[in-house]
């Protein structure tokens, strides 16, 4: 078994390796003109230095924070929580740097050599913050169970991780999604220029936004979400088996995950443009399968059945299947979203009801897909199942990644093409590789939701086995109360969200406004926009934003858990778990039917650009924008924090 706790640390070494090899060949790549250049250098400076100020707020809040525990807690679990915060924070940075500048020569690939370079150059890019989570989570993860073997002792590993997931995701999607509302409501629907046009000012605050929040701050939340199943199932093998083969099995499949991902990479590889979609999802399947091969290996080698087995390929294929019921519901391939283009017709106000409706609708499947899994894992495992079936779904967690991170790179590389002015062919080009991600991503968001809900669920199985809670009961008025709390916490958390990005957007607006009437021959192209004001307004905006609902996620299950009880904050997890997973799928999902309604209504469909119909698809796209960006992704953060707060400060609440 020593051998099997090496095999963690080194797979984590080797994904870290594969990462720098991947970023050494980017980097080789030309970076195109000088335009191209500087564009590519605005944008990686606008990133940078929008994760410096934010990562100088989080030293303090993790030092602070890494007192208490020192103190609640104990040296071991504090040094975990300093370890997880860095590991999470260092994986962001990298990956994130990379991105920016993958995306110039992402464009100046498809303009010399065509779509297959371009597509490896974009993919490669985003595979470095895969392939970087996963390998600071399994190397941190792997030395400190090396060290110290009591999971119980090193949970403070996923603490620290959910609080850099949890600042960064709601940093990063009030920037962005600011930027964004702005570039489009003054940009498209008033000046009526193009999207990407170089004469707006917020375009530039718009691509360091995908940075910020589609690459780091959606890194930071699956890096959460897998150690968080990684260390629940870890906990709940030591406190109901007490066995080390139900401990190592998790870090085990992890590692031959981790492998596995490197190996599926290979597969990504486009000989035309219509295998785009197919190669992409390539690489999820390769990946995913492996692991079923491993994991069928491990239950029979560690367990003597295959009961495990079973329960972490439920919830594999649980989080493949709510992938594609998010892209049914978000692609304009299908009949959902079409509907929501045709609402544009008759204006903005029945797109948004359209939206929302399919919104409220797409909730069901995957809650059924979800209910299936944790039938099925409790089944044959037990509350451990439920747990694996969590650590099942992220084991290809450096493929989702790495999709997911492609996309903001194939988009920026569009939004280069369009201010460096290169031919139409290489924007067609670039937009064939975004739309390809974009219907992805929606695989990967399916697993962030899913992973979400399952590992809220094995964290709260593992508190409640932590402070002897059997029964939580109904008809006990603490756990009502409790219950109605937790529900009530994620729609304060959104309403907090959403309203900083509104906050924010609107002092972006009156910015861009601004230039396009002070600066003289600004609209008609005879003058250069000045994009560092538009950065610099997202960037306070996002820092100053985000403290309170961050501190939110953090306090509450704290206080309930002091004031009311471990039965309370039991009935509080509960709560917010089923209320915040329907939440993110509804957000996420009206949020991304109405950007790809607006996509589809570009393509020449209902009078196509600048036309009514598209104004009120634009419109509806940014009601939708801090839905799908901010506020939905969120959910999965705040539900999986709660848990986890509870899990690391029981010695409060005893």
């Amino acid at each position: 078994m020593e051998v099997l706790k090496w095999l963690v640390v080194l797979s984590g070494i080797v994904s870290l390796f594969y990462a720098f090899i991947l970023a050494s060949r980017v980097i080789a790549e030309d970076e195109g003109n000088e335009l191209m250049k500087d564009l590519s250098h605005s944008i990686e400076k606008g990133a940078m230095a929008f994760i410096k100020r934010e990562y100088s707020f989080l030293v303090i809040f993790v030092i602070v924070v890494g007192l208490f525990i020192f103190m609640v807690r104990g040296s071991i679990t504090g040094i975990a929580f300093i370890l997880g915060a860095f590991c999470s924070a260092i994986s962001g940075y990298i990956g994130m740097k990379i991105a920016t500048k993958a995306n110039n020569r992402t464009a100046f690939a498809a303009q010399e050599s065509g779509l297959g370079k371009a597509l490896k150059i974009a993919f490669s890019g985003g595979a470095v913050m895969g392939m970087s989570v996963t390998g600071f989570a399994l190397l941190g993860l792997g030395i400190l169970y090396l060290l110290f073997e009591d999971p119980n002792l090193i949970n403070g590993f996923a603490l620290g991780a959910s609080s850099i997931a949890l600042f960064a995701r709601v940093g990063g999607g009030i920037f962005t999604k600011a930027a964004d509302v702005g570039a489009d409501l003054v940009g498209k629907v008033e000046a009526g220029i193009p999207e990407d046009d170089p004469r707006n000012p917020a375009v530039i605050a718009d691509n360091v936004g995908d940075n910020v929040g589609d690459v780091a701050g959606m890194g930071a939340d699956l890096f959460e979400s897998y150690v968080g199943s990684l260390i629940s199932t870890m906990i709940l093998g030591s406190l109901l088996y007490g066995s080390i083969n139900y401990i190592a099995y998790p870090l085990v499949l992890a590692a031959c995950g981790a492998i596995s991902v490197i190996i599926a990479t290979f597969f990504v590889n486009p000989k035309k443009e219509a295998n785009i979609h197919k190669t992409l999802n390539m690489g999820t399947y390769v990946s995913g399968f492996l692991v079923v091969i491993a994991s069928l290996l491990l239950s029979y080698t560690f367990f003597g059945d295959l009961n495990i087995f079973y329960a972490t390929v439920s919830g594999l294929i649980a989080g493949v299947f709510i992938g594609l019921i998010t892209e049914y519901y978000t692609s304009y391939d299908y009949r959902p979203t079409k509907e929501v283009s045709e609402a544009s017709l008759t204006g903005a106000a029945t797109t948004i009801i359209r939206g929302f409706a399919l919104g409220l609708k797409s909730t069901v499947i995957p809650v059924i897909i979800i209910s299936i899994a944790i039938y099925i894992s409790y089944h044959f495992a037990g509350l451990y199942g439920i747990s694996v079936a969590a650590a099942g779904m992220l084991s290809i967690v450096g493929m989702t990644v790495s999709v997911d991170s492609y996309g903001p790179i194939a988009d920026n590389s569009g939004g280069i093409a369009e201010m460096a002015g290169l031919k139409p062919e290489v924007r067609e080009i670039t937009d064939s590789l975004d739309a390809a991600g974009n219907t992805t991503a929606a695989i990967g968001k399916g697993f962030a939701i899913g992973s979400a809900a399952l590992t809220a669920l094995a964290l709260f199985s593992a508190y409640t086995q932590s402070v002897g809670l059997s029964v939580i009961s109904i008809t006990n008025p603490m756990v009502i109360i409790g219950i109605f709390i937790g529900g009530i916490l994620p729609f304060l958390f959104s309403s907090m969200v959403i309203e900083a990005v509104g906050k924010t957007a609107s002092l972006m607006i009156s910015e861009v406004r601004r230039q396009f009437k002070e600066i003289p021959g600004l609209k008609e192209g005879n003058a250069k926009p000045e994009p560092d004001k538009c950065v610099d307004i997202s960037t306070k905006g996002a820092l100053k934003e985000m403290v309170l609902p961050g501190l939110l996620a953090i306090v509450a299950p704290i206080i309930v858990g002091i004031i009311l009880g471990l039965e309370a904050l039991g009935g509080l997890l509960l709560g917010s778990t089923v209320v915040g997973f329907l939440l993110a799928i509804m957000m996420a999902n009206a949020g991304g039917a109405w950007d790809n309604a607006k996509k589809y209504i570009e393509k020449g469909n209902y009078g196509g650009k600048n036309s009514p119909a598209h104004q009120a698809g634009v419109i509806g796209d940014t009601v939708g924008d801090p839905l799908k960006d901010t506020a939905g992704p969120s959910m999965n953060i705040l539900i999986k924090v709660m848990s986890i707060v509870a899990l690391v400060f029981v010695p409060l609440f005893l």
